[in-house]
């Protein structure tokens, strides 16, 4: 590779852990010298850090390929990088669809990208996807934001969910210590950052692979546990985590949540189908009943909270019936955002392979129809907050209107009002909300809570 252009373009599709591989990633690359280019044809590096959870994803990222396979036609020293889960289920198979990739590599591989990055520099062609031990986080991440950043806290994932390729493609649970991760928010606080989310695909599961249980048989190290242990990190004044599991959400947990005053006060928790026989096809381990508990128990504690979810419609076999139901949980919840979406087969799950797929338009009606009832619920659950002060972690300018900045609340509500970016940056603001939409807030500032270290 030539030294006077060394560029690199990331380009990321799928979920938060996804993102926070990017960002490990980048970081990796601009350790060995590359600048970041915003346009991706301005690039020597090109990575595509894909997401295999539906198919329009996938399909996707073979187009944005395809654009630059031709381009390293032209410019031979042009390195393709495709990692993450269309990576790992792929392999080898990728190369034979786009034989102009230099790299293919899973998610377990990110922290070793410099490695494998160099066997292509030396002339290789590398398919990286084998089960490996997760290295420990040692690289610096570039993050996308300076106020707040992710923090992985397990890989992968041990559940067996009949519809999804997560198991598959991002490998067995592996917990990080507790030391490692408290070192890494530390390290964070001193550095600016004012919130931490932490990340697991099943982030309830964490602990359950370290070693030690206590007298009562508990896990030693548990997500609740983790939350006490890292919560008087100087400088980190908000706590979020996610993705959590109905199966392993406890009380014991929404009590440490209302307890410390750093945990933010919002939840995400998918459901997946309101129909307990769609579950039970589903793998997923809990019932309608017992979702409704942890909501119930969770309000209980925190009667504001913030309750978002996950929801697949059309499932192989779903009846209108069994749709009805889970419009009815929705209903009855009134969830403060719902992620929808209309069942995509993956290869490797046994749902794919059952009978009784239903026609695309008979997903597409049903999607569209909870889509709605999901928007009309969005901006009853919105009211609550007229007139009323949130406190705003300001994070960066309203690009549409740069008189104004925007943030979150507690409860992850994108918030607006005008403000100097450069004077609020990372400030906890209270602001007085004078509109509400479905998804976002405006306000007028009230005043700056000063953050004073802990």
């Amino acid at each position: 590779m030539t030294t006077t252009n060394r560029r690199y373009h990331i380009t990321t599709f799928g979920c938060q852990m996804n993102k926070a591989d990017s960002e490990r990633m980048a970081g990796i690359l601009e350790d060995m010298g590359f600048e970041w280019s915003e346009d991706p044809n301005d690039a020597n590096v090109i990575l595509y850090n894909t997401c295999t959870i539906r198919d329009n994803a996938e399909q996707k990222v073979y187009s944005y390929l395809g654009r630059q396979a031709k381009r390293k036609h032209e410019q031979p020293d042009l390195t393709l990088v495709v990692a993450g889960c269309v990576a790992q289920q792929e392999g080898e198979q990728l190369l034979r669809r786009v034989p102009e990739l230099d790299l293919v590599m899973g998610p377990q591989h990110a922290n070793h990208l410099q490695d494998l990055l160099q066997q292509v520099f030396d002339g290789n062609q590398v398919v990286a996807t084998e089960a490996i031990h997760i290295m420990e986080d040692i690289t610096k991440p570039r993050r996308d934001s300076n106020v707040t950043a992710w923090v992985n806290v397990i890989y992968g994932c041990n559940e067996r969910c009949t519809y999804c390729v997560v198991p598959n493609v991002r490998g067995v649970e592996q917990s990080r210590t507790p030391e490692a991760i408290r070192a890494e928010m530390e390290e964070l606080g001193r550095q600016g950052y004012r919130e931490v989310t932490l990340l697991g695909q099943n982030i309830d599961a964490y602990g359950r692979d370290l070693p030690g249980v206590t007298e009562s048989g508990r896990h030693k190290q548990t997500l609740t546990d983790l939350l006490y242990y890292v919560h008087d990190v100087p400088g980190i004044e908000r706590i979020r985590f996610a993705t959590s599991h109905p199966r392993y959400f406890t009380e014991r947990l929404i009590k440490a949540c209302a307890e410390l005053p750093k945990v933010c006060e919002h939840f995400h928790i998918p459901f997946q189908s309101g129909d307990n026989d769609i579950l039970k096809a589903m793998s997923r381990g809990y019932t309608t009943e017992k979702y409704r508990r942890i909501i119930e128990t969770v309000r209980s504690y925190m009667p504001d909270a913030s309750i978002s979810a996950d929801a697949i419609v059309g499932f192989p076999g779903e009846t209108e019936e069994q749709f009805q139901n889970t419009l009815k949980l929705v209903e009855d919840i009134g969830f403060d955002l719902l992620n929808t979406a209309a069942y995509s087969p993956r290869p490797g799950t046994p749902a794919a392979l059952w009978e009784h797929q239903l026609s695309e338009e008979v997903k597409s009606d049903r999607l569209q129809r909870l889509n709605h009832l999901v928007s009309t619920q969005a901006i009853e659950a919105s009211q609550r907050y007229f007139e009323r002060v949130e406190e705003v972690l300001v994070e960066e300018q309203n690009l549409k209107d740069p008189t104004q900045v925007m943030g979150r609340t507690r409860g992850n509500r994108l918030t607006f009002f005008a403000g100097d970016i450069n004077e609020l940056i990372g400030q906890l603001v209270r602001v007085k909300i004078t509109e509400v939409r479905a998804f976002s807030l405006t306000g007028e500032r009230v005043d700056i809570r000063e953050v004073q270290p802990v």
